[in-house]
């Protein structure tokens, strides 16, 4: 989980009985720390789920933080949750081609969890938005749509895209793989998926892919946190106000925390996962 990790639960006020946490830590190097907050909400259920690590690859500090939103159930989200980043550091070009290596071990953590979902009968998916942190790189991947946006020079910038069917591309890509997308309360592939792309899904794995978007930022004095946060967040909460509230916020913990709280005072219905990820400057 990291460095100087806590965690935090209290009781939740919604009543669904599953306790909302809180956490956060500091890199090794001193170089970032970061915050999560995590809760079911309004749901009886709890299908979001997250990751905090700082690892060690070639000799190299690397942080890696993902927010996982499951849908149908938990097994596709628990599994990413728990395999896609020990896939993606074991890959031998991770530290030479980045990028590939991510791209790999998405497809690959997604061919596996298919394969161990053989015998269930019931289809499950997830979203994955992830950051990862080598060097002075900043490489955020996405799939689905939870979000990533940063602060650089105060201002909110999403580096992901959330993948809805009814964008022009994602429905051509669909339509041209024999799916179609139509209105079932939203837009919806097969008239059923609500995200044109996830892990899992077996049964619609031909037009909802587990490829990412893959943008690259570099760290520096102008990059000052990340926000990744599941659509239990974003579907009430805009890019710039959640950057805005976590400005003031030196505790990344603290931050994930209020946009969590923010998001449930303001009737988000879905659950709510936050992580923050704060550049710190150091001087040479």
């Amino acid at each position: 989980m990291g460095y100087l990790d806590s965690v935090v639960s209290w009781v939740n006020p919604n009543g669904t009985g599953v306790s909302p946490v809180t956490g956060g830590g500091l890199s090794k190097d001193s170089r970032f720390s970061y915050g999560y907050a995590s809760s079911a909400g309004r749901r009886s259920s709890m299908e979001d789920f997250y990751e905090t690590r700082i690892d060690g690859v070639d000799g190299e500090l690397v942080g890696l933080f993902g927010v996982f939103d499951g849908h149908g159930g938990v097994r596709a989200a628990e599994y990413v949750k728990h395999n896609l980043f020990s896939n993606l550091i074991k890959h031998p070009k991770f530290i030479s081609d980045t990028k590939s290596a991510i791209s790999e071990s998405y497809s690959y953590t997604d061919s596996e969890f298919i394969k161990s979902e053989k015998n269930q009968m019931k289809d499950v998916g997830s979203t994955a938005s992830t950051a990862i942190l080598v060097g002075n790189r900043l490489l955020v991947a996405n799939v689905g749509d939870s979000r990533a946006v940063i602060c650089r020079d105060g201002n909110a910038i999403a580096v992901s895209r959330d993948h809805k069917p009814d964008q022009s591309d994602e429905r051509r890509r669909i339509e041209d793989a024999g799916g179609f997308v139509m209105w079932a309360g939203t837009w919806r592939v097969g008239g059923v998926l609500a995200v044109s792309r996830a892990f899992g899904d077996k049964l619609l794995k031909q037009f909802v892919v587990a490829d990412p978007e893959i943008q690259e930022e570099v760290i520096d004095g102008s990059l000052e946190f990340l926000i990744l946060a599941s659509d239990g967040l974003w579907d009430v909460v805009s890019n710039e106000e959640a950057v805005a509230m976590v400005k003031p916020i030196q505790s990344p913990e603290d931050a994930a925390k209020t946009l969590m709280q923010e998001a449930s005072e303001r009737g988000s219905a879905d659950n709510i996962t936050v992580v923050v990820v704060r550049f710190l400057r150091t001087t040479c």
